[in-house]
């Protein structure tokens, strides 16, 4: 069992869990306590079907990786990591922006679609607001798995504690708990992430490099392998998690230092309240502070 890489998993599937876990529990009791409970199986209809494909194309994606010789290989998996740093990057940034309005715009998503009366309003709703958490989640894993290698095993595990303890804040949220501070919560996971996603970055840079797409730079830094080495011990939790490495290359090691530099610079900003013309008002309760 390699921790890191458990560690990893547990990370991204518990953040990103919570994100769909979340808008699933706010249609759910919307709906209850508007008197149309009896509309919940469509709900449940769509964001099994978001869970479904998002597992399908994260099937895909990894399989994909596997079936390509060098230089391709090392291509596709640095545009891999890099497509997943991107997105992961994006949605925490753009989550930690929207969050506080999320309640009432889905209250005014469910209005609209239980006033149009069609069968399918809600499972669409439900589907269209987890199938983006459930491929950013997916392209993320599959990015980790691909950079954890053997202990990919450990990833997928630790992704399903996190998925399942995603699923238990849901539903104390959808009971009306509030023992979970979901504002420390989605702030503290979220910079776990930023360094998950520095550390794709520099492994996106490291796989050009190595196949000479960055022609630059490819000298080696440091070597620590006497000290820490990235291949066991507490250097392979680190890599796993933060992707440490013992012998980094100038160029990887400057990206991964000015990734991490700027964008928990920005993510750690204060953020400045949305216009009040922006702002969905909640029905009947209060807004829900998730970032």
């Amino acid at each position: 069992m390699d921790v890191g890489a458990l560690t990893a998993g547990l990370l991204t599937g518990l953040r990103e869990g919570v994100e769909a876990a979340l808008v699933v529990a706010i249609v759910l009791a919307y709906l209850a306590r508007t008197g149309n409970a009896a509309q919940a199986p469509k709900v449940w209809l769509g964001a099994g079907l978001a869970a479904v494909t998002s597992l399908v194309a994260g099937v895909v994606i990894f399989r994909t990786v596997g079936a390509f010789e060098e230089p391709y290989e090392q291509l596709f998996e640095a545009t891999t990591f890099l497509i997943a740093a991107v997105v992961v990057t994006w949605m925490l940034f753009w989550m930690r922006r929207q969050s506080a309005g999320l309640r009432g715009e889905l209250h005014a998503r469910i209005d609209r679609a239980l006033g149009e009366g069609t069968a399918l309003g809600l499972a669409v709703l439900a589907f269209s607001a987890v199938i983006r958490e459930g491929l950013e989640t997916s392209l993320f894993l599959v990015s980790q798995a691909t950079a954890v290698g053997p202990a990919a095993t450990s990833l997928l595990l630790g992704a399903l504690a996190g998925l399942g303890g995603a699923v238990l804040i849901g539903w104390l949220f959808y009971t009306g708990s509030r023992r979970v501070d979901l504002r420390a919560f989605f702030r503290w996971t979220g910079i776990g992430l930023v360094f998950l996603a520095a550390g794709l970055v520099s492994r996106a840079v490291h796989e050009l490099v190595e196949i000479g797409v960055i022609p630059f730079g490819g000298q080696q830094a440091f070597d620590l392998s006497a000290v820490l080495p990235h291949e066991e011990g507490i250097g392979q939790f680190l890599r796993a998690v933060f992707g440490y490495t013992s012998t980094p290359e100038v160029t990887t090691l400057v990206v991964h230092v000015a990734y991490l530099v700027v964008v928990l610079g920005l993510y750690l900003r204060p953020v400045r309240p949305l216009p009040p013309a922006a702002r969905v008002p909640a029905a009947g309760s209060s807004e829900t502070a998730t970032s």
